[in-house]
């Protein structure tokens, strides 16, 4: 029984410990202090007592989850061949898209950092079981001969991983093209005359293998966690193994902050699967020893049959 007690406790303190963890979780709160960080487009109104440049009231990204990306769009890719958005998908993995512009001085330049350096943090690789696709939507950039293809080289020598040069993609085009996949995806930017740059929020959107908008992430710091279970879940359970799966259960993404965070019910109900389960196994064990026991004990106790 001390064998019994003490597996039990340990449960317990264990589910308790859950449960604190996810109390501290609900407890912290997302703040949005900055545009760059920001989920949705600022109302210019509620901007002008903050002192927030003009530039940055029409910037910003609406989500819109389970939408379709124009799959039809026509771009040059990084080696000036013309090509179709729909090229990258249906693949049977998803597409993490980033919306930048390859002459960007500081936050595009973060963003594909910042999505690089997580990726190299998690064990998918690209070309197999995903995809990266960056679109410049600047549309100049369109006739800037080999500005996409050292963009790519650089990020290729970045990422460092097998296959990095078959699954990241560097994209431009026309106004036009621009315009229909920044539309689609809620990404809103302005060229600002003033500063000769365009302002824009940083972020990154993952799709379904299909090209639908499945998760959306804030900023230029990406958690690698966060990150492989948005890759997991746009892919339709296509990649992850089955305890990937079931950690991936017990956790719940929050679009307001694009993040994956506890889910107390989630975790609790698994956590009582496991620990029947555990139980079942130990007291089909403790029934085996005791049956062997018995067993031994009236071999022992019967009958000599040794021939005399």
């Amino acid at each position: 029984m001390k064998v019994k007690d003490t597996i039990i406790t340990i449960v317990a303190v264990a589910v308790l410990a859950a449960g604190a963890v996810v109390s501290a979780s609900a407890q912290k709160v997302e703040h949005y202090s900055s545009p760059l960080y920001s989920p949705r487009t600022y109302d210019p109104a509620a901007s002008e007592s903050n002192g927030m440049p003009a530039a940055l009231k029409k910037v910003g990204i609406d989500q819109k989850l389970g939408d379709q990306l124009p799959l039809d769009t026509v771009f040059k890719n990084e080696d000036g061949q013309e090509v179709r958005l729909g090229d990258y998908f249906n693949k049977n993995r998803p597409v993490i898209l980033a919306l930048v512009y390859y002459e960007c001085p500081m936050l595009c330049n973060q963003v594909l950092n910042g999505l690089t350096g997580s990726l190299k943090g998690i064990a998918l690789e690209p070309g197999k079981d995903y995809d990266i696709v960056a679109i410049s939507f600047d549309a100049s950039e369109n006739n800037k001969a080999d500005l996409a293809k050292n963009k790519k080289a650089s990020y290729v020598e970045r990422l460092a991983k097998a296959g990095a040069a078959d699954g990241l993609h560097f994209l431009t085009g026309t106004q036009e093209s621009i315009d229909q996949v920044a539309n689609a995806a809620g990404f809103h930017y302005y060229w600002d005359d003033k500063s000769q740059q365009f302002a824009h929020v940083g972020g990154i959107m993952i799709t379904t293998p299909e090209g639908k908008l499945s998760r959306y992430m804030y900023g230029i710091d990406y958690s690698p966690k966060d990150l492989k279970f948005g890759l997991m879940d746009s892919s339709q359970n296509k990649i992850g193994g089955v305890a990937q799966q079931l950690l991936l259960y017990c956790y719940h993404y929050d679009p307001a902050t694009g993040k994956y965070g506890l889910a107390i019910m989630r975790t609790l109900r698994v956590a009582g699967v496991i620990t029947l389960a555990f139980f079942g196994v130990m007291a089909f064990v403790f029934y085996k020893r005791g049956k062997k026991r018995r067993a031994d004990e009236e071999g022992f106790g019967g009958p000599d049959t040794t021939a005399v």
